[in-house]
């Protein structure tokens, strides 16, 4: 952001003094007005073609930075999206665990269940 206020000083800087040494020159010049006339029309014009050089190197790097911009945010989305993937998976893989794990508990308790009944007959 300071590299643009600085640029767009530097051009306001660029053309005041366009001017103020165009305005000095026309009054210290021995020309007639006819000269004077054709030096600040080609003057002017030469200014004119700086701001717009300017402006067009403002626009290639504007579209610089959106290009950039846009690769940032590709990158971190793709990234993004495979944090969430892993992510997915290893919930999936955690479910699977405890249901496992349930299961297993599940027919611990069966086979208990199914052993204990013949024990007490033999207590």
């Amino acid at each position: 952001m300071a590299e643009n206020d600085n640029g767009s000083n530097g051009i306001g800087w660029f053309l005041a003094g366009l001017g103020i040494g165009a305005l000095i020159g026309v009054l210290y010049a021995p020309k007639s007005g006819k000269e004077t006339r054709e030096e600040l029309a080609l003057s002017a014009k030469e200014a004119r073609d700086k701001a717009n050089q300017y402006v067009e190197r403002g626009k290639e790097q504007l579209d610089e930075y959106i290009d950039r911009s846009r690769q940032y945010y590709e990158r971190g989305r793709s990234q993004w999206t495979e944090y969430v993937e892993k992510g997915k998976d290893f919930l999936h893989e955690q479910q699977d665990k405890v249901a496992a794990a349930v299961d297993a508990g599940k027919q611990a308790y069966s086979r208990a269940a199914v052993e204990e009944p013949s024990n007490d007959h033999s207590a």
